[in-house]
């Protein structure tokens, strides 16, 4: 079983990945707080995720209703029945165990 790792070495691998970069020339830029969201100085409208309009939905009554009915139309497997025999368990008012008995 292989061992996960814990957070600080997580943490460990992070910061190592982030100096490699960093050494090998990369840079990071700094953001001023929710910056980064705003294009132009304003917030984008378009990435709000209501400018495509209403979708048509599909109703779901009529597909519901043939699910119900496959599910009515299957008749449940009955277990089958052995005629061996099985052990009971006789308890005393207390529900401690008193003996088994076997029940044809």
């Amino acid at each position: 079983m292989n061992k996960r790792p814990t957070k600080r070495e997580i943490r460990q691998q992070m910061n190592n990945e982030v100096d490699q970069y960093l050494n090998k020339g990369g840079e990071v830029r700094e953001f001023q707080r929710g910056e980064s969201g705003l294009i132009n100085g304003k917030i984008d409208d378009r990435s709000s995720g209501f400018e495509q309009g209403k979708q048509k939905r599909t109703p779901l009554l009529d597909e519901l209703k043939a699910v119900d009915e496959r599910k009515k139309s299957e008749t449940p497997a009955s277990p089958a029945k052995s005629n061996r025999p099985r052990k009971k368990i006789i308890y005393d008012d207390f529900g401690e165990p008193v003996r088994e008995v076997w029940i044809e």
